[in-house]
């Protein structure tokens, strides 16, 4: 199985993680299922994963308690990466950056995880409160303290960020990140890239591949629409929070099937599934890069590793460069 390495730390990850928060946090809720959401990790590791992506907010908390079970039994096996400074409360979420906080959420991350130290601790969003520089710098002492060995940062900002401001969507991103570098190394970046929403390429891949950064690639199917599995019209559930994006509704799925049709064509010509190219084609925009599908199911699990064997020709990178381009809500 291919490797790749999360930054100047030289922590080495299996071409394709598991991103877990589906588990048990903002997709349908009625599917998640503790058992059946432990025989899905343990079959990723199986069919060659290693990253484990979660936070503590997750749940909350719920999913960091469903890793630590598989932490206790393979903890060889996994790469664990968490994060940390957002609280989920029952109707919002809050930043917290502040130094003691992370100090205590570093501690009881580790507890439920059933590790004592931890692959790669994430900001998940900086305080604005709080000096950013301040909040890197505990999670700095974390890695002094033998805790964690990399630090990572979430990206912050939404699509339609650029659309309505007219800026660059990972600007403030690249900014946060050129001054906590100057705290402590950044060993990874963590943002949305797939083939429907590439904007990580213009500035932000460029930014880490220059400085030896690897990229932990978000959402690469897409909250499942690249799979195409999901059918214009079809609902969701109430906790789902696709049920209330913008990108869900009937009107734009219909109008982005064009993109999934794409995907099937190249899929095609592999012997492989619309998921599989989509995440061949993030594997393609560099070696630094390793993108964390989530999913709850062991069959999916095992379909999305396997396409780090997937390598997909000029032909089809060229088709795929050549789909129309998605369409927003506010297009």
């Amino acid at each position: 199985m291919e490797r790749r390495t999360i930054g100047a730390a030289a922590l080495e990850v299996g071409a394709i993680g598991l991103g877990c928060m589906p588990m048990n946090w903002a997709y349908t809720g009625s599917q998640q299922r503790g058992d059946r959401s432990l025989r899905t990790v343990h079959a990723a590791l199986d069919a060659g994963t290693s990253l484990l992506d979660t936070a503590d907010m997750y749940g909350p908390f719920t999913n960091e308690l469903l890793l630590g079970r598989v932490l206790g039994q393979r903890r060889e096996d996994v790469f664990v990466s968490t994060k940390c400074g957002l609280l989920a409360g029952e109707q919002h979420i809050v930043a917290n950056g502040r130094p003691r906080y992370v100090r205590r959420a570093c501690d009881a991350s580790l507890r439920r995880l059933q590790t004592d130290v931890i692959d790669l601790y994430q900001l998940h969003r900086a305080d604005p409160e709080i000096p950013v520089e301040e909040t890197w710098g505990a999670m700095a002492e974390l890695v002094g303290a033998g805790k964690v060995r990399a630090l990572g940062l979430c990206a912050v900002g939404a699509r339609a960020f650029r659309r309505r401001s007219g800026g660059h969507l990972y600007e403030s991103t690249i900014r946060q990140l050129e001054r906590v570098q100057q705290v402590f190394p950044v060993s990874a970046v963590e943002a949305e890239l797939s083939v429907w929403s590439p904007e990580a390429l213009e500035r932000l891949l460029p930014w880490c591949e220059a400085r030896g950064v690897g990229f932990v690639a978000a959402m690469p199917l897409g909250n499942g629409f690249l799979t195409g599995t999901l059918t214009p019209g079809q609902g969701f559930e109430p906790d789902d929070l696709r049920a209330r994006h913008p990108r869900f509704t009937a009107e734009i799925m219909a109008a982005n099937q064009p993109l999934v049709a794409g995907l099937r064509r190249v899929a095609a010509r592999h012997d492989a599934t619309a998921a599989q190219v989509a995440l061949a084609w993030v594997l393609s925009r560099g070696r630094h890069v390793v993108p964390v599908p989530g999913t709850k199911r062991e069959r999916w699990a095992v379909e999305n590793a396997e396409a780090a064997g997937l390598e997909l020709t000029a032909v089809d990178l060229a088709d795929i460069a050549a789909l129309p381009p998605v369409r927003e809500s506010w297009d």
